[in-house]
């Protein structure tokens, strides 16, 4: 399963009715490691289907999500689990480092 765009009004109800973990990429138009981390993420969101869902939300587009969560900087990944914020990470990752990042984190 491909990564989602999420918005502020929906995320709420992704997060809460998500059966597994939920990866969340808080990224930018402007972001250049966004960018450059965004093919990886659509790669492990097929690779681990059905293991986590990889939720994308641009904070310029839906501000509120980034802000309550304290998103400072770009790109920030954070994982839910039973609705409640499991992990962060600041910052572009390979491939590889994505899953075990999210591996370790559920």
């Amino acid at each position: 399963m491909a990564a989602v765009n999420v918005t502020d009004d929906e995320f709420d109800n992704v997060i809460a009715t998500s059966d597994v973990p939920v990866v969340v990429d808080f990224w930018a138009e402007w972001c250049g490691p966004c960018k450059q981390m965004a093919p990886h993420l659509e790669a492990v969101s097929v690779d681990m289907a059905g293991k986590v869902k990889v939720a994308k939300i641009n904070v310029d587009e839906n501000p509120m999500v980034a802000s309550k969560y304290g998103v400072r900087g770009m790109p920030t990944l954070m994982v839910f689990k039973d609705g409640k914020v499991a992990a962060t990470h600041l910052g572009a990752m390979s491939k590889q480092a994505i899953t075990d990042w999210i591996k370790q984190s559920v």
